[in-house]
């Protein structure tokens, strides 16, 4: 998909506060180190558009791009052990759960794993949770670049078996260095998108 026009669409902690053009979205979760911000600049084609940050747990709310005035891509607050107050992790859940149970435009998740460990607890958490509440979602592998290249299938493997994925289909390797992975998860994108 050719990207002409992103705009950051603003930040929200409520559904009070969510655009209010019905567009599609596709929303992407993940730990908060699993290499989001830069998944998504790739993705868009700009190199600030999501924030790249050192420090894990940046982002505190939902963060809506207006991509190609079309649809919208859906930051979510990065899980694990993002360095916030705890008291201020604990408002996320809620948050998070009620976006991706309620919110009537949403089209499917990504959800990003680091390829170069094993599906953690949390990972397989939300994805587990995803599930139960029959949630489109497709699985990214991120950071693939620095996998080497013979233990590819075997990292993809053990993602598959520890998340209880049947269907390989649903996992993909992407790198933000290399571009690797980015035609197949525009691919994915735009069939989601397009699902009524």
């Amino acid at each position: 998909m050719r990207v002409t026009s992103v705009s950051f669409a603003g930040s929200a902690t409520s559904a009070a506060q969510y655009p209010k053009r019905a567009l599609p979205e596709v929303a992407f979760a993940g730990r908060s180190n699993v290499g989001k911000s830069s998944l998504l600049n790739r993705l868009l084609g700009r190199r600030n558009m999501a924030r790249v940050s050192r420090t894990p747990g940046r982002t505190r709310a939902l963060n809506f791009f207006l991509v190609n005035d079309r649809f919208y891509f859906v930051d979510l607050p990065g899980y694990g052990y993002a360095a916030v107050p705890n008291r201020v992790r604990e408002t996320w859940a809620p948050m998070i759960e009620g976006y991706l149970r309620g919110r009537q435009n949403l089209r499917g998740v990504v959800l990003l794993l680091d390829g170069r460990h094993p599906p953690q607890p949390l990972d397989r958490e939300m994805r587990g949770w995803l599930a139960r509440e029959g949630i489109p979602h497709l699985v990214v592998l991120t950071k693939m670049d620095k996998v080497p290249r013979g233990r590819r299938a075997a990292h993809l493997g053990e993602a598959a078996a520890g998340l209880g994925l049947e269907d390989r289909g649903l996992l993909l390797p992407f790198s933000a260095v290399t571009g690797e992975g980015v035609a197949a998860l525009w691919k994915a994108l735009a069939a989601a998108l397009a699902a009524p």
